[in-house]
């Protein structure tokens, strides 16, 4: 059988793309030793996670250029326009973090640049452990620059829960500090900029949940980039039913519904096989309401025992009085590295408004 699943992401950096970023480097930098390059950023390369290949490139190109910091950067930003993936490019700011905070003004620049040609979300975050302070204040007034890129680098860089990248604990442990970088993008016109500030106040939403329903209720949702990032932001309080985040929706009074015809097919499947849910919904009320729409499966953790329940957002919408509307989800039941299934019943759930107002069942068989 073909094996026809999709390239680890680690490939991004393999000895074809190093090979690239030699030819380009040596047509930037006619002196470079691009044999001495790939033999060093090649060495190994297969154990390494797409992180540790990616942190290989800059540290291979800093033991071959016997340049100083800013005629290396020199060569470095020549070479950014010229590299044929914007993932790929992260190791220009890596480059930065690890060889120029000594030399704060210039490799912010040099952040600045680089994040426009894929992102500096990484780079900065070391110098904000440096010096917490002068490093927020260079991306505060980030925050109001032209260029989309670097807008949501103020807000992606500052995130206390970055993927991929160590938490910050001075803005884990007090959001507050970057308030104005948010506050400055809220009704951002860029949805790449929105998504970052979204995630960034869902971060905060695991740790300081009530300040962010705090600064939402002071916004206004007239704005409907700002009302994007509130709905995004609290998708998390969302799935939790909180009702004070249902409550800055629209959502918070309590669904008038009728749930009919709710069913979950097929009732048996094996691991791999997908379900297919669907209900409909009937307005009892005498006026619109605006409904928020989740459903949750309780998974089944281990041998039949105790399950585990994971929310899965469906549809939010306004239901006129009287009014049907059907709804249906296809889900795919299969293993995921976040996820192990386990054989046995597993109860499907509707959520409106935070509240379980219908349940169905499907039976996962043994492998």
């Amino acid at each position: 059988m073909t094996d026809q699943s999709a390239p680890a992401l680690k490939e991004i950096f393999n000895l074809e793309r190093l090979q690239h970023i030699a030819t380009e480097m040596t047509a930037v930098y006619p002196a470079f030793d691009a044999k001495g390059f790939l033999e060093h950023a090649n060495a190994g390369l297969a154990e390494l996670s797409v992180m540790q290949r990616m942190a290989r490139v800059s540290e291979s190109l800093h033991a071959v250029i016997p340049l100083d910091y800013p005629h290396t950067l020199k060569r470095l930003y020549a070479l950014a326009p010229r590299l044929n993936s914007g993932f790929v490019s992260l190791f220009l700011p890596h480059y930065v973090a690890s060889y120029g905070r000594d030399d704060f003004k210039r490799s912010m620049a040099a952040l600045k640049y680089f994040t426009t040609f894929g992102s500096s979300e990484f780079g900065i975050r070391r110098f904000l452990l440096d010096d917490f302070e002068r490093t927020l204040a260079v991306m505060q007034t980030w925050s109001l620059d032209d260029n989309e890129h670097v807008r949501r680098l103020a807000s992606e860089g500052s995130r206390p829960r970055l993927p991929w990248s160590f938490r910050l604990g001075p803005v884990q442990a007090d959001p507050e500090l970057c308030a104005p970088i948010l506050d400055n993008l809220k009704a951002d016109s860029s949805l790449y900029v929105r998504k970052s500030v979204a995630n960034h106040l869902n971060d905060i939403t695991k740790d300081h949940p009530d300040w962010v329903l705090s600064l939402l209720e002071g916004w206004s949702l007239d704005n409907p980039h700002t009302a994007w990032i509130a709905r995004h932001a609290l998708r998390g309080l969302i799935k939790q039913g909180n009702t004070r985040a249902l409550a800055i929706m629209g959502a918070g009074a309590r669904a008038e519904v009728k749930i009919h015809h709710l069913s979950v097919t097929p009732a048996v499947i094996r691991l791999g096989e997908r379900i297919n849910l669907s209900f409909s919904l009937e307005s009892t009320a005498a006026t619109a309401q605006k409904l928020v729409v989740d459903y949750a499966i309780d998974y089944v953790k281990s041998a039949g025992h105790s399950a585990a329940a994971k929310v899965f957002k469906l549809k939010t919408m306004t239901l006129g009085a009287g009014e049907h509307r059907s709804l249906h989800r296809e889900q795919h039941i299969r293993e995921l590295t976040t996820r192990k299934h386990y054989p046995g019943k597993h109860a499907v759930h509707v959520l409106i408004n935070g509240e379980k107002l219908a349940s169905a069942e499907f039976e996962l068989l043994k492998p």
